[in-house]
């Protein structure tokens, strides 16, 4: 066992660690509702943060406080049909 790896506890858990993919502002994306876990299309990058994102809701532009951590928010990828009226759906997809 190598002690010097052992005792540094900040080089374990920066090695351990999987690089985690930024997605760009801008990019719509689907996020993870907290209440029923599914993801919800609508939403798209408005700050990249060191610890997650902050989005926005494409049907007003409102900018959420939160911070979402990076497992919570994914790529969208399914095409958006035309609508009549705007607002998000499910994504139902698994």
């Amino acid at each position: 066992m190598h002690q010097d790896k052992a005792q540094d506890p900040e080089t374990t858990s920066t090695e351990s660690r999987a690089p985690v993919p930024a997605l760009e502002v801008g990019t719509p994306i689907c996020v993870r509702n907290r209440f029923i876990g599914d993801f919800t299309s609508g939403f798209e990058v408005a700050e990249v943060l060191s610890d997650g994102y902050r989005i926005r809701r494409l049907s007003d532009g409102h900018v959420f406080p939160d911070v979402f951590a990076f497992e919570d928010v994914r790529l969208e990828r399914r095409q958006h049909p035309l609508r009549e009226a705007g607002g998000s759906y499910l994504d139902r997809r698994h």
